[in-house]
Order: structure tokens, then C-alpha cells, then sequence
């Protein structure tokens, strides 16, 4: 073969190989976007139920549930029974409004830890903030820490809650719940929980209700002013969580409890009621439960309950079949269970992504 000849050849082929690469690429491309939809359309519940007096019933099977969206049935692709194991977060605050009841708070987290089924997966991870001088200036650093990965040895999670959970400063509520949903992504497929203990004021929002409160007169219309559900933060925590069928528990310590308010001014009132609603949302949105401490002596008591609760859930996974809604549109859940009287609870809902 002559010079020019092998350089024609030499071209076709390259020509050829071109156009293998971009039937590759678009073949890639539209396989990856293929696999994105029917993630987006993959919807998780964890699910709980009970009879009329409130007694967990933990041997259902798969056909005796039933789940509506926007009032149609939907066809289940998944369904794991109450014994699964779950994964869950162990979220503490450890910033300066917990330091009065340490002793109290880790004995109850530990308690916590007993009262899981033996093959949960359990990660610590307390948030709090640390003060450091730069250029002669004071600022507040957010400090984020997993003191223990998802492991389920009790022993190493209770001697880290004893001894390495520690810390003062400013509370960072959001970026700590932001933080434990991508720990909780890395778990994959399986059931997932955070438990988080918080008196709900996240130092940040709570800068931005003070000045939206403002100008209010009253503590009604601080609250109005506020809107509290309309949070950036919060509802990018809610749609983080749908998407990876995360059920969170949140249990509010006394210190954010807005009947404590030491000084009730219009704005305090605000802030306090702004964040005990962002809790409340917090577990209504996610099929949660929020739990009140109104006593620092019942804070083992709440967390028992709750690994109680969590040991009786139930996990259904459907493909959505709506497709004609709006990204962004609200997509109500239904579930209903075959034998009578019996109540199911999971979260509402979800917007369309």
C-alpha cells in the first residue's frame, strides 16, 4: 500500500471509529438519563401501623398493602418487613445550649443504642461550633463531626458517646442534618432513620427570622413575618430526604421550647415558635414523629420509644406512574392496609422532581 493510500485508510478508520465513539456517547448519555428518570420516579416509605389503641402490628406481608398516588393505585416493586435492619444517624447538638445536661444526654443516647435491633447500623455525629482568631478577629466555626461511621458494635458507639461527645458555640442545626443525609446516601439501598436531638434554633435562620421579625409589633405578627415553613434551608433538607425515603425523628430539648422564653419580646417569640414549627415539619414531612422533652429525665424514656418505633416499620418502594404533574407540583401518598381498622402512618407526600 501505497503512502497516500495507507493515509486514506488511515482516515476512514479514524472516521469510523468517530463515529462509534459519539453512537457510544449518545447511547451512554441516554442510558444515564434513563436511569436518572426512573430514579426521580422511585418513591421510598417507610411505614408504620397500629391498631385503634395504638399497638404496633409488625407481621403484615407485602399484599396487605395498598399506596395511592394523587388517588391512583400504584404497583409496588419493593416491600421489606419490620426485621430489616435500618441505618440511622445518631445526630446530638453538642453546641452551648446543651452544656447544663451532658451526663443526662449521653446516658439517654446510649440507651438508645440498646434498645435498636442488632443488625441496625448506627453513625454518631454530633454538630456544635468552635471560636477561632484570624487577623485579630473572632469568628464562629461550624464544627461537624462523625465520631463513628455506620458500624453496628454497640460497645465502640457507647464508649464514643461517653467520652468523645463534646462541644460548645453556636448551633448549626441545617448543615448538620444536610451533612448526615449524604452519610446516609453512602448506605445505599438500605432503610433509613436520623434521630437527632436539638432544641430546633439553628444560629443562621435564626439571624435571618430576627430580621424578618423586625419591624413586628407583636409576637403574631413576628410570626407571620417569619413564615417558617417557607425556610430555604429546611425544605432543602425535606426534598434531600424524600428522595433517599430518610425518616427522621427529631426530640426538642426544653431549651427551645417557646413557653420558656425568657424574655418574650416579638421577635424571641418569632424565633422560638418559627423553630419548634420547622421540627414539626421536619417529622411530619418525612413520616416521623416529633418528640417533645419537657423534662430532661425522660430524654432515655423518648429515645427507647423511638428505637422502638423504628424496630416496627415497615419499607415500600413503587415506581410513580404520574408523569403528567409539574416538577414542582405536590404529590399526595395514601396507604391503605387490607385488614380492617388498622391505621397506617408514612409521609404525606412529595414534590414532583
Amino acid at each position: 500500500m501505497s503512502y497516500f493510500g495507507f493515509f486514506r485508510h488511515s482516515r476512514q478508520t479514524l472516521a469510523a471509529a468517530f463515529v462509534f465513539l459519539c453512537c457510544l456517547s449518545v447511547t451512554a448519555q441516554e442510558t444515564d438519563d434513563e436511569v436518572l428518570r426512573v430514579d426521580a420516579n422511585l418513591i421510598r416509605l417507610n411505614v408504620g401501623v397500629a391498631d385503634p389503641t395504638g399497638r404496633a402490628i409488625t407481621d403484615l406481608s407485602r399484599n396487605d398493602f395498598a399506596v395511592y398516588e394523587d388517588g391512583v393505585k400504584q404497583s409496588l416493586i419493593s416491600f421489606e418487613p419490620t426485621q430489616t435492619p435500618f441505618s440511622v444517624v445518631l445526630l446530638l447538638d453538642m453546641s452551648g445550649s446543651t452544656l447544663g445536661f451532658r451526663q443526662q444526654l449521653t446516658q439517654a443516647a446510649v440507651r438508645f443504642l440498646d434498645a435498636l435491633a442488632p443488625a441496625d447500623r448506627v453513625a454518631l455525629v454530633t454538630f456544635s461550633a468552635q471560636r477561632k482568631i484570624e487577623r485579630g478577629q473572632v469568628r464562629s466555626v461550624d464544627q461537624i463531626e462523625t465520631l463513628v461511621n455506620f458500624t453496628p458494635d454497640r460497645s465502640k458507639l457507647a464508649f464514643s458517646i461517653l467520652n468523645n461527645a463534646k462541644g460548645r458555640g453556636n448551633t448549626n442545626l441545617y448543615k448538620a442534618l444536610n451533612y448526615s443525609l449524604a452519610l446516609l446516601a453512602k448506605e445505599n439501598s438500605r432503610r433509613k432513620a436520623v434521630v437527632v436531638l436539638t432544641d430546633g434554633r439553628d444560629t443562621e435562620q435564626e439571624n435571618l427570622d430576627r430580621r424578618a421579625a423586625a419591624d413586628a409589633a407583636t409576637g403574631e405578627e413576628a410570626i407571620a413575618a417569619v413564615k417558617p415553613d417557607q425556610s430555604a434551608p429546611l425544605n432543602a433538607i425535606l426534598n434531600a430526604a424524600d428522595r433517599q425515603g430518610v425518616t427522621v425523628y427529631p426530640m426538642a430539648l426544653p431549651s427551645g421550647d417557646p413557653k420558656r422564653i425568657p424574655i418574650p419580646t416579638p421577635q424571641q417569640t418569632a424565633i422560638f415558635v418559627s423553630a419548634r414549627t420547622r421540627l414539626q415539619s421536619l417529622a411530619n414531612r418525612t413520616g416521623g414523629r416529633l418528640h417533645a422533652i419537657n423534662r430532661l429525665e425522660d430524654m432515655g424514656r423518648i429515645y427507647a420509644e423511638i428505637a422502638a418505633e423504628v424496630r416496627t416499620l415497615y419499607s415500600i418502594a413503587y415506581q410513580s406512574s404520574n408523569a403528567r404533574s409539574p416538577r414542582g407540583a405536590w404529590r399526595a401518598i395514601n396507604i391503605e392496609v387490607t385488614r380492617p381498622q388498622l391505621i397506617a402512618r408514612a409521609r404525606p407526600g412529595y414534590y414532583a422532581r
